[in-house]
């Protein structure tokens, strides 16, 4: 396997590129009924200093095989080493959460894109009666990308995600179904593209194509990125400007989560046309292949939730180098 090369699926936060692959990376799913959490952890991985993403050897995807009915409710990750400690997020390039049973509601030649998380390591909270709606059996992927720009060699890292769920037999009220929202500068493409020296800005378009709120907005974006801007160009209405935290070198530490919740969202209706933009600035002094991500990231709730099951898919690939890992 060492000297195989992986070719990920395209998609959000997806590059298209060829990594060696790492061995012994599995996935470990345990679900906690009396907590009501489910526990994800994807590795060991071994990163050594100064490393990069594509240097790296890169973990297979691997599938979480979701094993009740319900809503997921948050995604809470951190990266810990083999006895439980913290590894700093600065080696986590991304990971992303696929939905393969459902398409994209926004770019529906893509799967749906459930969670993800680069270096900034955004804590997804939970939204007050609200959830991703799962079914027994859907296939979520699990894409994990790392490298290593630090002194320090981590042995035996681990991603973990903690997921709080409530299951759909409950005695309790059913939670409103929240459809993840990615609003790319690539649009439907390939989310990475190249920086170049100095500051820049790139922009996309993409069509909302049911009514609806948004019920918040974070960013994701790289190392040196400065700004995302969410407009609604229809109504010619800014959604949010996110600026970004960085250190004195440029390196990203956060980007902010703008909510609508008391206000009731922010409206949108079929046929809107938004506009994401991302500010960088590049003080290498040379363009950065594949550098840069700039995308705005919100949950969107339909005014009609019958017109989205109609985005539920067959799966029509073969995981040749997936892991798969049911619950225990």
């Amino acid at each position: 396997m060492e000297g195989m090369q992986h070719q990920h699926h395209g998609g959000f936060m997806q590059e298209g590129m060829h990594h060696a692959v790492a061995k012994g990376v599995t996935l470990d799913a345990k679900v906690d009924a009396a907590a009501h959490t489910v526990t994800l952890r994807v590795g060991p991985m071994n990163l050594p200093p100064h490393t990069g993403h594509m240097q790296m050897p890169q973990p297979a995807d691997q599938v979480w095989q979701v094993s009740f009915d319900g809503w997921l409710l948050a995604y809470h990750p951190r990266l810990v080493d083999a006895t439980g400690n913290p590894v700093p997020g600065a080696v986590l390039h991304h990971t992303a959460f696929w939905n393969e049973n459902r398409s994209d509601f926004l770019c529906p030649n893509k799967e749906e894109h459930i969670f993800g998380a680069g270096s900034e390591m955004t804590d997804w909270a939970e939204v007050p009666g609200y959830g991703y709606r799962v079914q027994k059996d859907d296939q979520i992927r699990i894409e994990t990308m790392v490298y290593n720009p630090t002194a320090t060699s981590y042995d035996k890292a681990y991603l973990e995600v903690v997921i709080p769920y409530q299951g759909a037999a409950e005695n309790t009220p059913p939670r409103k179904n929240v459809y993840p929202a990615w609003m790319d500068v690539k649009a439907c493409g390939n989310s990475s593209y190249d920086v170049p020296a100095g500051k820049s800005e790139k922009s996309g378009t993409v069509t909302v194509k049911y009514d609806g709120v948004l019920l918040g907005v974070g960013g994701h974006l790289h190392d040196y990125g400065r700004q995302i801007v969410l407009q609604d160009i229809s109504r010619k209405e800014t959604v949010a400007t996110l600026d970004a935290q960085v250190n004195e070198k440029g390196q990203l530490e956060s980007v902010p989560v703008k909510l609508f919740v008391q206000e009731g969202g922010f409206t949108f209706s079929a046929g809107d046309v938004l506009k994401t933009s991302a500010t960088y600035d590049n003080p290498t002094g040379k363009l950065l292949h594949n550098g840069a991500m700039g995308i705005a990231v919100g949950y969107f709730v339909p005014t009609d939730d019958s017109k989205m099951p109609a985005l539920r898919r067959k799966i029509v690939h073969i995981h040749e180098m997936a892991g798969k890992s049911h619950d225990h």
